[in-house]
């Protein structure tokens, strides 16, 4: 059981009955309120919300009777809420911080557990790390209890149900220009993919007097037989929609609305990598914004050259968006963001925050007058063309730590006949070539594989890179 419960990059998820179970979501959030307490701030209460998943609803329940039995108050959702609202609630509450019950994108077997600290972005290492060691001493006491408990419990404590969907909306509209986008309408397919965002694009679009259809917009614990991830393989049903419908774009969101999806016109995919700089490139040009920029070790470098540009710094961090929340927190970023669909800008929650991103693309769809390829053509013609991809190699856990081995001292001259010149190891181990293409070899946290993610020019160079370094660590 111990070996089970471990939080990843964005908390702990398990397959329903088999890991997540009831015994043991009361154990994590027993020690997620010891560490609440434990911090000084149990008295200002925790936000509780949880998506449409099986059973998220009774495991959020679950959830608040162990924070009210530890004496920490509850605001707790009154519906199925998207983990960016949950975190917006923490700032409007002044809560010590959020539990959210979400697996995001993952299968709909599966369930998870999140904590949200007070700050309203995602758990940094330290905290996740004594959340554990709480954990494993709750655990190793077979009663469930916890010696270290030094605090006086509020006996007190109530339950206050919630809904902050208003507050939530009026927010996002103040960051977008929202008076001005009523003046290009637009016709847009919304696709929530059957999560806890269905309705929130749908708002803000019928409030513009934009003309809308919303597909996957019925709650659905099985995701009406897809995988709840708005990527290029799972957006089929809404690129035909785009495409019969004669829209300007589509938008997808993810089973939680922390990531997003972009078709355009045509129904070509705009990816992550795509998006981020579409939006950097909009946000210097034309907000005239100045700060740092944020991205993961594994994310587009054309960020860096639209950030060298403008005589900004580009700051590099490991892959989870705690990272990226960190320096929007704490350096100043004015933008950050990850190639798995995470972003997140100044001004709002360091959450990542699929509705956000959403609305922000509206935004630049209203206002620049092109499709997303056309701007995309543009931003190239100035700064060259970078074309990303992502290989994920299955093997077994004997592999995967002879392969992690090699890595220390894998350091090739050259790959496809480019001069590797420098070597990073943020988070796995990072190699750039002298025409700024470059590789990334990560070993997953919680699977027996390795994610290579490679950049270049074009597509083949990608794939002749990624094959090239799974074949010399004999992958």
């Amino acid at each position: 059981m111990r070996n089970r419960i471990k939080f990843g990059t964005d908390g702990w998820r398990g397959a329903i009955a088999r890991d997540f179970t009831f015994d043991n979501v009361n154990r994590v959030a027993a020690a997620i309120a010891i560490y609440i307490n434990q911090q000084n701030l149990g008295s200002r209460g925790v936000v509780v919300g949880y998506d449409n998943r099986f059973l998220s609803k009774e495991f959020a329940e679950e959830v608040s009777e162990v924070m009210l039995s530890r004496g920490i108050p509850v605001y707790f959702s009154e519906k199925p809420i998207p983990t960016p609202v949950t975190a917006f609630a923490i700032k409007f509450y002044r809560t010590s911080g959020a539990v959210m019950i979400t697996a995001s994108h993952n299968p709909p077997q599966h369930n998870g557990i999140k904590y949200i600290p007070e700050y309203a972005g995602p758990a940094l290492p330290y905290i996740t790390e004594s959340i554990e060691n709480i954990l494993k001493m709750i655990i190793d006491n077979k009663n469930g209890d916890y010696s270290g408990e030094k605090y006086t419990v509020n006996k007190k404590a109530s339950l206050q149900k919630f809904n902050i969907d208003n507050m939530y909306l009026e927010h996002i509209k103040k960051i977008i220009p929202f008076e001005e986008m009523k003046k290009n309408k637009l016709k847009i397919i919304i696709d929530p993919m059957h999560g806890a965002g269905i309705g929130y694009l749908r708002e803000i679009a019928e409030d513009l007097g934009w003309n809308l259809i919303e597909i996957n917009n019925r709650p659905d614990p099985l995701f009406g037989g897809n995988l709840p991830e708005p990527t290029k393989e799972r957006l089929h049903a809404l690129r035909e929609w785009v495409i019969k419908s004669n829209a300007n774009f589509g938008m997808a969101l993810d089973g939680d609305a922390d990531r997003f999806g972009i078709i355009d016109s045509d129904g070509t995919y705009i990816c992550p990598n795509e998006v981020l700089y579409i939006l950097l490139n909009y946000l210097l040009n034309k907000r005239g914004w100045r700060g740092a920029v944020a991205r993961t070790v594994a994310t587009t470098h054309m960020l860096d050259e639209i950030a060298k540009k403008h005589n900004l710094e580009l700051i590099e961090t490991p892959v989870g968006f705690k990272y990226i929340g960190e320096c929007l927190m704490k350096r100043g970023a004015i933008l950050g963001g990850e190639e798995s669909g995470g972003l997140s800008i100044k001004g709002h929650i360091p959450e990542k925050d699929g509705i956000l991103a959403n609305a922000l693309m509206m935004e630049i769809a209203s206002l620049e007058g092109k499709n997303f390829r056309e701007i995309i053509r543009d931003i190239q013609a100035q700064f060259g063309r970078k074309v990303s991809g992502r290989l994920d190699v299955r093997c077994s856990e004997e592999k995967k730590i002879e392969v992690i081995g090699k890595l220390n001292s894998f350091s090739p001259e050259a790959l496809q006949g480019k001069k590797v010149v420098r070597r990073i190891t943020i988070d796995g181990l990072k190699l750039v070539m002298e025409d700024g293409s470059w590789c990334l070899i990560r070993p997953s946290g919680t699977e027996t594989l390795f994610r290579i993610y490679a950049e270049a020019g074009d597509g083949v160079m990608v794939e002749s890179v990624q094959q090239e370094v799974k074949e010399i660590l004999g992958l």
